[in-house]
């Protein structure tokens, strides 16, 4: 006579609450997780909104004064013009020569982005491709040159330009700039051109390609998003620049913007154009501004495509 092998009574019993209990826990914890992913986005939103309005809010209250006369900056600072006041970018950009600044600055930052772009990469495609002795400690030497200040150099600077003839000159300080902006420029692309892919560059090369066609038309155009982001980098910092063109461009003729600005302040004493120096920082300002805009989701793709591939 076979007997069938059944659980206890008393076994079965157990078993389903503790199923019962499990579930229950899990479906208890699963709230609380929610409830703090909810508290941490809602505290990482109010924080960024915190941020931006404290970058927006200085941008909109200067483009917002620039508009006004005097008397409205310190009757109502904080209202909206009732009017929209051109006399005072009349004034920033004619009487104050802030169109000759401007266009000074347009020349040796468009000068200098060029260059540091051309050479930049070319030095940190040779360090991330090409395995030669001294490759690490030139690489460190660029990578030092990020941490060296400008100020030590300022001294010995001026005696080397000043020995080359290149003192007050616009050519002078767009090679300066260059030499400024090399170290990061490099550090930045050999990790860039690390990232791209090797078996492109090798068909060219079994093509027939030289190495400088590879490099030009080949392997320049797939670090196109690194590019603009350095490029971006280096145009906000050589724009922005006020150090180097104040010990190396005394010419009154021959100043860039951010001299210009100090100028401007400066000269009024205690007349105080304020409407016309908020115009100037505007007209400055605009350029950044819409190189960001225009070129935003670039500079995003260029940071991350390291990491990403």
């Amino acid at each position: 006579m076979k007997t069938t092998d059944t659980p206890p009574s008393g076994t079965a019993g157990a078993e389903v609450p503790a199923q019962r209990t499990g579930t229950a826990a899990k479906g208890s914890s699963a709230p609380a997780k929610s409830s703090e992913g909810k508290v941490l986005n809602v505290f990482s939103h109010g924080v960024l909104v915190l941020w931006a309005i404290m970058v927006v809010l200085p941008l909109f209250w200067a483009v917002m004064s620039s508009f006004k006369t005097d008397t409205d900056i310190f009757n109502s600072p904080w209202s909206l013009p009732g009017s929209l006041n051109f006399d005072s970018w009349g004034r920033a950009w004619s009487q104050a020569h802030m169109s000759e600044y401007f266009l000074n600055t347009i020349l040796v930052v468009g000068g200098s982005l060029v260059g540091t772009l051309v050479f930049g990469s070319m030095a940190a495609y040779v360090l991330a491709r090409f395995e030669f002795p001294g490759n690490r400690f030139i690489y460190f030497l660029f990578v030092g040159g990020m941490s060296f200040p400008i100020m030590l150099a300022l001294v010995p600077l001026f005696y080397v330009m000043d020995n080359m003839g290149l003192l007050n000159t616009i050519h002078g300080l767009i090679l300066v700039y260059i030499a400024y902006s090399l170290p990061f420029t490099v550090f930045f692309l050999t990790s860039f051109f690390r990232t791209l892919p090797t078996s492109v560059a090798e068909a060219a090369i079994i093509d027939g390609a030289s190495h400088t066609r590879t490099f030009f038309q080949v392997m320049l155009p797939m670090a196109k998003p690194g590019l603009i982001s350095v490029g971006i980098f280096n145009f906000l910092g050589q724009w922005n620049q006020y150090m180097l063109p104040t010990v190396l461009n005394t010419d009154p003729e021959k100043r860039v913007l951010a001299q210009g600005l100090v100028e401007l302040a400066a000269s009024q004493g205690y007349k105080g154009d304020y409407s016309g120096l908020f115009a100037g920082l505007v007209i400055a300002m605009l350029p950044v501004l819409a190189a960001y805009i225009i070129f935003q989701r670039q500079v995003v793709s260029g940071l991350t495509a390291g990491a990403l591939k």
